[in-house]
């Protein structure tokens, strides 16, 4: 059976930052879904335990008042959401990630920071994965295409509906379903296994990272911060 008719884990975080390193938790969601139609759902409410910036407030809604108000733990949700994506690849599902680089990178440092067990340990050093990454995939197989590589944008280029963009539940179903219509469109990415996905989009993001760097620097910009890494990088994890 092709991958993208099976059950995929979608996952998404909503964060005080764009700095994987330093961000925190502030809402999570794994959503299950079957060819695309969600049939079990998590969500979470962290109390991230530093102010949530008013940038950041304005995108996704919550604000400092009730995270501390409602909010669970950070450490409490980042181990949950740890053990939801490790269940799911001990039992072959890919989880499905938009800049899958960004969210496991930003919960490895969560888990880090609070000295919980790495994805790899629960995975009792298995590699993490599979990982589909609509972004990583869509940049590679429609290189040349014009526009923006935003969610939402995407959402528009493989009709998918989003309901409530920067919402984790909706952001993690929406990932979900891009990723179904990215098989369905290119006959590469649905022939494919989920981990013959998995390492060309190591591939992808390196060839993508390079790219980008190589453009920065002919604007005058540095670049030195653009990670090839992906699907996750391992940062130490700034208190």
């Amino acid at each position: 059976m092709a991958w993208h008719a099976g059950r995929l884990i979608g996952f998404d975080l909503e964060t005080t930052g764009t700095d994987p390193r330093t961000a925190r938790i502030v809402t999570a969601a794994v959503v299950e879904a079957v060819a695309g139609t969600p049939t079990r759902r998590r969500e979470w409410l962290a109390n991230p335990g530093v102010p949530i910036p008013e940038e950041t407030v304005a995108i996704h809604g919550i604000s400092d008042a009730r995270a501390g108000a409602e909010g669970r733990p950070a450490a409490e949700v980042a181990d949950e959401v740890a053990d939801e994506l490790a269940r799911a690849w001990r039992t072959g599902a890919p989880v499905v990630a938009y800049n899958a680089s960004f969210d496991l990178s930003l919960l490895a440092a969560e888990l880090g920071r609070h000295g919980l067990p790495s994805l790899a340990e629960r995975m009792a050093g298995g590699e993490p994965g599979p990982v589909i990454d609509p972004l990583t995939i869509d940049r590679a197989v429609d290189r040349y295409r014009k526009g923006k590589r935003t969610l939402e944008a995407v959402c528009v280029e493989y009709g998918v509906v989003l309901d409530s963009a920067h919402d984790a539940g909706a952001d993690a179903l929406a990932a979900v379903q891009v990723a179904h219509a990215l098989a369905e469109r290119h006959e590469q990415v649905g022939r494919a296994t989920a981990w013959e996905l998995h390492r060309w989009q190591v591939t992808w993001y390196a060839d993508w990272a390079a790219g980008y760097r190589h453009w920065l620097r002919s604007q005058g910009r540095p670049g030195d911060d653009i990670d090839a890494i992906w699907p996750l990088r391992e940062p130490v994890a700034e208190r």
